[in-house]
């Protein structure tokens, strides 16, 4: 049985009505702080503060996979009894974190609900890294996830969207007309280039790039890298989503460090990168990453 000290440390680490949804989403299953920062509508840092403050009274315990951590309630016998007590009067949580439908073949099922998890998960990256800043143009390179979609859009006063297949154009088009009416939406053609966006010109024209990855596209990360290279302005922010199968280690058993190749891609291209961070909802384990040019990080360091 706790002693009367340690029981109220559990009352204050407990006692805040963040940590409180927490406890009760970790009860469901362990989880990722991409997916209790997407349960609780608010940013990965702001979450991992709170799993801090869990973590050191004992309420929550750590579990490393590789890259990925995860999340669960504390199992010493004297925190389940008091944590089993403590949610046992909660009310039904508004978004269990059950997992969703089986997932297809190269991710969620279009219109599941663990796609709809990702989608918004991809969104809360975007908007929880972009600075109070507002930018005046935004190409995201991939349509597909219409959520991240809309948080991008937010983000700029015009937003140009890429589609690689019409059907994905055609849902874009009928979503952004309502959720983001100052973004427009292209279907790529051949001709215009690894990201479906033209860079003849080689004019540097938008303020930030998205590059969503996690729709089926045939250019290799190194060429849809250097075309926004082109395209984006030398004082302009890039995100890129990339499945972490794309990072696989040839032989099984290697340890083939995935962030850290990704770091290697994005410096090969004239990246700076500013965070890398692992994204894992149901099946889907997606390597996200934000980036500035390289000459721009130099400029402000001579200045």
């Amino acid at each position: 049985m706790a002693d009367a000290d340690t029981l109220v440390a559990w009352l204050r680490a407990a006692g805040e009505p963040t940590r409180l949804r927490l406890l009760a989403f970790c009860a469901q299953g362990e989880a990722s702080v991409s997916k209790l920062a997407l349960a609780v509508g608010q940013s990965e840092p702001r979450v991992s503060r709170h799993l801090k403050i869990l973590c050191a009274a004992g309420l929550i315990s750590r579990l490393r996979d590789r890259q990925w951590v995860h999340y669960r309630l504390g199992q010493d016998p004297g925190v389940a009894r008091f944590l089993a007590s403590l949610l046992a009067g909660l009310p039904p949580l508004d978004l269990p974190l059950a997992r969703g439908a089986p997932a297809a073949p190269g991710g969620a099922r279009e219109g599941s609900p663990a796609r709809l998890r990702l989608d918004q998960a991809l969104g809360v990256f975007i908007e929880s890294t972009a600075g109070a800043e507002r930018r005046a143009s935004i190409l995201v390179v991939g349509a597909r996830h219409h959520e991240m979609l809309a948080s991008a859009a937010r983000l700029a006063a015009e937003c140009l969207a890429v589609a690689h297949e019409p059907r994905e154009a055609r849902a874009a088009r009928t979503f952004t007309r309502v959720k983001a009416p100052n973004c427009r939406v292209l279907l790529a053609a051949p001709e215009d280039g690894p990201i479906g966006c033209g860079v003849a010109d080689g004019a540097a024209r938008f303020d930030a790039i998205v590059l969503d990855r996690l729709t089926p596209d045939s250019a290799s990360l190194s060429e849809a890298l250097a075309a926004a290279r082109v395209l984006l302005k030398s004082t302009g922010r890039l995100w890129l989503f990339e499945r972490d199968a794309a990072f696989a280690a040839p032989v099984a058993g290697s340890g083939a460090r995935a962030l850290a190749r990704l770091r290697q891609k994005l410096d090969e291209a004239g990246f700076a990168c500013e965070r890398l961070s692992p994204i894992q909802i149901d099946r889907e384990h997606i390597l996200a990453a934000v980036a500035v040019p390289a000459l721009a990080v130099h400029t402000a360091s001579v200045a």
